[in-house]
């Protein structure tokens, strides 16, 4: 589902990524750990086409990303691609299920379906009492929750998460964990997750490490 080869990206004259290569098949879910300032975020920005690397090649199902024009790759990455950060990044103006609609908007779907897929989705995530609450009237495990249903609302092929337990509590962590296995299970979805939580990092199907901007075998 994911490959890339030979990997560089340098901010000035500091070497952030020195050749990365990583095959992943679809499915999996591959857990990237290392100290801070190993190259980790820097490496899942550009596998999940928020970023674009010095040198080297990224294919995603088979799509050279090099290859697609940046309209190309946008609509690519609204359909493909799903992300959840550290910090939810909702729009704090918008309810949840507002929140959720959005990337099926600029997908163009119709007002109804997105809202009709937005309510299942929450709703399997145990948010439908939520759907019309605002950011700041959700818990810090809720917006979470929120947000991994934004993540998933166009049936993305790889999920890419980064510290995506980073700002929970030990319970909520652990429902988030448990949830990204359930949707695997699920869809089939492949992720990718950059986590500093070693209790995540373990339950991975695959545990990857960086350092010094090299992955470590």
């Amino acid at each position: 589902m994911i490959r890339s080869e030979k990997i560089t990206k340098s901010y000035g004259t500091l070497e952030v990524l020195k050749g990365v290569d990583i095959e992943i098949p679809k499915g999996e879910i591959v857990s990237i750990v290392g100290a801070s300032g190993a190259g980790k975020t820097t490496f899942l920005q550009i596998l999940g086409t928020l970023g674009k690397p010095d040198s080297g090649k990224v294919w995603i199902d088979d799509i050279d990303l090099n290859s697609l024009s940046e309209r190309d790759l946008a609509r690519f990455r609204n359909k493909k691609i799903g992300f959840v950060f550290q910090f939810h990044h909702l729009l704090p103006e918008f309810t949840a299920i507002e929140n959720v609609c959005i990337p099926a908007l600029i997908n163009k779907q119709s007002k109804k379906i997105a809202e009709n897929k937005a309510r299942e989705l929450l709703t399997f995530l145990g948010l439908d009492h939520r759907l019309k609450h605002k950011p700041d009237e959700l818990s810090g495990g809720e917006q979470q929750r929120v947000a991994v249903a934004r993540a998933l609302i166009n049936n993305p092929l790889v999920i890419f998460a980064d510290e995506p337990s980073g700002n929970l509590d030990s319970v909520n962590k652990q429902e988030l964990h448990n949830l990204f296995f359930s949707l695997r299970d699920m869809f089939n979805q492949t992720f990718v997750i950059v986590t500093h939580d070693m209790t995540l990092a373990e339950m991975s199907d695959r545990k990857l490490q960086m350092h010094d901007g090299r992955m470590v075998l």
